[in-house]
């Protein structure tokens, strides 16, 4: 007898929380600090986020549910140049600084492999943030248009041509 279970990577779930709190399973390093408030991996980011950025829990919510957007969509599609603005990548920073959430996040939506974070010095300003807006809605995600719409032209200086780096 075999099990049919629903993959967290597939176009069924385009949920943000969902996506990160299906994470849990995969994480193998520094258990004890990550679970050790009996927090869902959402919850965790979003308290580190008040924690550390002074912001209030919806404005946080909004950034962090975008920045798993971003993410899933840069492992699921290597091959489409994205980037985000300043106000999302607050929320890609958070997840790619808890170590092992980001770890489990590659293993999970990007068949194993880490993703690397290597930006460049110098900011874009080519529109690629209101493009990356445009993919995430056409992959089936619900981008905040007012977070996208903050940075539109200026860009995270984030290199995605490179296959294994965002």
């Amino acid at each position: 007898m075999s099990a049919l279970t629903e993959c967290p990577t597939s176009t069924r779930t385009r949920d943000p929380q969902a996506l990160l709190n299906a994470v849990q399973p995969h994480i193998r390093h520094l258990t004890v600090n990550v679970f050790d408030s009996g927090m869902t991996i959402w919850d965790r980011e979003v308290a580190l986020l008040l924690r550390d950025e002074v912001m209030v829990r919806d404005l946080v919510e909004r950034i962090l549910g975008n920045a798993v957007m971003y993410l899933t969509a840069s492992m699921e599609h290597p091959e489409v140049h994205l980037g985000v603005g300043k106000v999302v990548d607050i929320g890609v920073h958070q997840i790619i600084l808890d170590t092992p959430v980001y770890f489990a996040f590659c293993a999970l939506y990007n068949n194993g492999a880490y993703k690397h974070h290597a930006p460049f010095i110098q900011r874009r300003n080519d529109g690629m943030v209101l493009r990356t807006a445009a993919f995430l809605r056409s992959i089936g995600f619900h981008p905040d248009e007012e977070l996208w719409a903050r940075d539109g032209a200026n860009c995270s200086p984030c290199d995605t041509q490179v296959p294994d780096s965002h």
